[in-house]
């Protein structure tokens, strides 16, 4: 069918139903409202005008998102029922969710019983919603008791994690949406905003708009869309941004434009990096950079002294084999100026992933726990350990996405289950990546499409819920959660990414007597859940009080 053909189904406005849901491409967050047949096919996708994040406005992504749910497309590539692989390189045929499910327990039970819970790895998405990585979560660190644990937000969102928990004790932006209306001076850093995130660019020109004395500044080396917007480019070398950000400083200390009130109240450490930035004076830094040493002193005199000063930053700063200390940099200059906790300042991180941070929240990382504590901490992962009733949850680190590939082709993982992400295409250095796949003894695909790469790899496949389809939360950059609902049943027999995770938990439980036995509270399973609903309230137990505000 082709785009005329399926803009023409039979199907009146009046006998569409109209379901509120979030945006599954990006870390904006935007409302959706999504328009389906009493048949069950999403026809149209429009923004929701009552949504904080977009005020109905969509991308181009967002606007069309409904053609990837025409009827020949789902036809063509959905995953509809589990498969299995006799044998590697030979076709899946067909099996039921039960049998699909006992052998993945009997598989990776007898795997622990045999190398410990450190030779099985679980490899997930920002795709997940946050009750998905709750459970999983929960699955991997209290059942199994390994923090093998990891998504490919690991591959964008890391350096922003370890920059904020750096410098400010918690990975938590202190900024939101609303800051650009009262920002003075913008500092876009590493990111091509008017691209990579439209909606927030639009929300930029409405603020500089309604505030013509807003003074934008972007950082990159090329000139980009947001670059050409900026009333100063700044196009450093690659790979200068730190020395960029301390030859700031050290303008702002020679000019007297620190807050050092605030610095004394707030901070530690800040003598030492005085030392640090006296030897980045403009001249060097103008060189080291290569640009004009005007140019510097007059963003150094914008984000200090046109205030407030919001930054907005992305990939360009977090993938980067320096990409902690660029976010942490960036930081400090708010630290020194006192340019944050105050509206229209603050150092923002900009998420790609509709829902990396919710994972983030939930702890659902290899070095993370729930709530944002902190797995170094015995007392935190005590807490951890007690609310989910179980004895302890493991000190160690678990391996991190590239960690856990790079030990799966040595041999040291065993199973790996992999959800909602395509690594054999999308991680870095894939022949490492492929060999890993070839080596692991047993992989699980749990997935919508069956046409990625990753999936002629999986020894069983199982068949997930898609956007449109799934029922929970999502929290997007400026750490506002709203509501996914579903506006249509998922085809065949995929289900929820939370349900495939809670079944396979519970079939685990039964064989992990040792781990079953710690279990506190004389509970009968540690995954009791029926709904996304009682995922999501037991998350809410683990916040301890955090403030969750739903939207939508």
């Amino acid at each position: 069918m082709n785009h005329q053909e399926y803009e023409m189904s039979p199907a009146s406005p009046a006998t569409l139903h109209t379901t509120r849901a979030t945006c599954c491409y990006c870390g904006t967050g935007c409302g959706v409202l999504i328009e389906s047949t009493p048949q069950g096919r999403i026809v149209n996708v429009q923004g929701d005008p009552q949504h904080p994040a977009n005020f109905g406005r969509l991308c181009t992504k967002g606007s069309t998102l409904h053609l990837t749910a025409t009827p020949s497309v789902q036809q063509q590539v959905r995953l509809l029922t589990p498969m299995r692989r006799e044998q590697r390189g030979g076709d899946a045929a067909p099996i039921a969710w039960e049998t699909a499910l006992e052998e993945a327990a009997d598989k990776f039970a007898e795997v622990m019983r045999a190398h410990g819970p450190q030779a099985v790895a679980f490899y997930g998405s920002g795709q997940l919603l946050t009750e998905d990585y709750y459970v999983l979560n929960k699955l991997v660190k209290g059942l199994i008791g390994t923090n093998n644990v990891d998504t490919n937000s690991r591959l964008c969102m890391s350096s922003a994690v370890t920059g904020y928990k750096a410098t400010l004790g918690s990975d938590a932006p202190p900024a939101c949406y609303d800051d650009f209306q009262h920002a003075q001076t913008i500092f876009i850093a590493g990111a091509n905003t008017a691209y990579a995130h439209p909606i927030l660019f639009r929300r930029i020109e409405d603020a500089r708009q309604a505030n013509p004395s807003m003074k934008l500044v972007v950082v990159d080396p090329r000139r980009t869309e947001t670059a050409e917007m900026a009333d100063l480019h700044l196009p450093i070398l690659p790979g200068t941004d730190v020395a960029l950000f301390h030859g700031m400083l050290h303008v702002l200390m020679h000019e007297g434009l620190l807050d050092l009130d605030y610095v004394a109240r707030h901070t530690e450490g800040f003598e030492a990096l005085q030392d640090v930035v006296r030897a980045y004076t403009p001249e060097v830094v103008a060189r080291m950079c290569g640009i004009a040493e005007a140019d510097l002193i007059q963003a150094a005199r914008w984000f200090g002294a046109h205030t407030p000063t919001l930054s907005l930053y992305c990939q360009g700063l977090n993938q980067s084999s320096r990409g902690t200390d660029k976010n942490a940099a960036l930081i400090n200059l708010h630290l020194a100026t006192g340019q944050i906790g105050k509206p229209g300042a603050g150092p923002f991180s900009l998420t790609g992933q509709p829902n990396a941070m919710g994972g983030r929240e939930v702890g659902g990382m290899a070095t993370l726990l729930s709530a944002h504590r902190d797995l170094r901490h015995a007392h935190d992962r005590a807490e951890v350990a007690a609310l989910w009733g179980v004895q302890d949850v493991p000190a160690q680190p678990g391996l991190t996405a590239v960690e856990m590939f790079e030990a799966a082709a040595r041999g040291e993982i065993k199973a790996l289950w992999i959800a909602c992400t395509n690594p054999a295409q999308s991680m870095p250095d894939q022949a490492i990546v492929r060999r890993a796949l070839n080596q692991c003894e047993f992989v699980v695909v749990q997935e919508a499409y069956a046409t990625t790469a990753t999936c002629a790899y999986a020894d069983l496949l199982l068949p997930a819920a898609s956007w449109g389809e799934k029922d929970g939360t999502v929290t997007n950059s400026e750490r506002r959660i709203s509501r996914v609902r579903p506006a249509i049943t998922p085809p065949g027999e995929a289900r929820q990414d939370w349900a495939i995770f809670a079944d396979f938990a519970r079939r685990l439980e039964r064989r992990l007597p040792e781990r079953t036995a710690t279990y506190r509270h004389g509970q009968a399973t540690l995954f009791p859940y029926d709904s996304a609903e009682s995922s999501w309230n037991e998350h809410r137990e683990t916040t301890r009080g955090r403030d969750l505000d739903i939207t939508g």
